[in-house]
């Protein structure tokens, strides 16, 4: 999976477009000045789009040519983000130091998708907030982008499983336009939601 995002990545075009995330750009005014952690941030999109509203902005992912563009993004728009390459544990980020997590497409396998978001819960301060979209189980009906694997993809059911101990201000499953870059390109079926840690 690694190899897979390097060569995605090193293309010359931004895979997934130069503008943040619709969903991510339309709730993030929500959330107070803070720190952000963006797991799984690929080219870095809406983390600088975030670091441009006065975010305090982390990002992580495993991908270094996608950390490459994220850095050029950044310098492009003048903003700091403090973006990291590796697997989550190892990067050893502190319990209870973030006010917000954003996922975005954070596509993780089936076998580690539970223990990756308990760990991510682990990091957020309580009453950190969480936006979140990614494809649903419906997606597969789509040629829109996104895992072909089933295990990848998404359900509501499946998404209050992964974040327990959270209050759900809103969860939806979404028929949506897609228009992101060369990759994310028609009608697409997404669960959103936006919660807060309870403790």
């Amino acid at each position: 999976m690694i190899n897979f995002w390097d060569q995605r990545y090193a293309e010359e075009e931004y895979a997934y477009g130069l503008e943040p995330n619709m969903f991510f750009k339309n709730t993030v005014g929500k959330i107070p000045k803070g720190k952000l952690l963006f797991p799984a941030e690929g080219e870095g999109r809406n983390a600088v789009f975030a670091a441009q509203l006065g975010h305090e902005v982390y990002a992580f992912d495993t991908s270094i040519e996608g950390k490459i563009k994220a850095d050029k993004l950044a310098e492009k728009y003048g903003v700091n983000i403090n973006y990291k390459v590796g697997d989550l544990v190892a990067l050893d980020y502190p319990e209870q130091y973030f006010d917000a997590l954003i996922l975005i497409y954070a596509h993780i396998p089936t076998t580690i998708r539970t223990a990756f978001f308990n760990h991510l819960l682990h990091l957020l301060k309580p009453n950190g907030q969480i936006i979140f979209e990614g494809f649903s189980l419906e997606q597969l009906n789509f040629k829109s982008g996104g895992p072909k694997s089933i295990d990848m993809l998404f359900s509501e059911e499946q998404v209050r499983s992964d974040f327990p101990n959270v209050i759900f201000d809103s969860i939806t499953t979404e028929t949506i336009n897609l228009e992101e870059g060369k990759y994310h390109q028609g009608l697409a079926s997404v669960v959103r939601f936006t919660a807060k840690k309870l403790s």
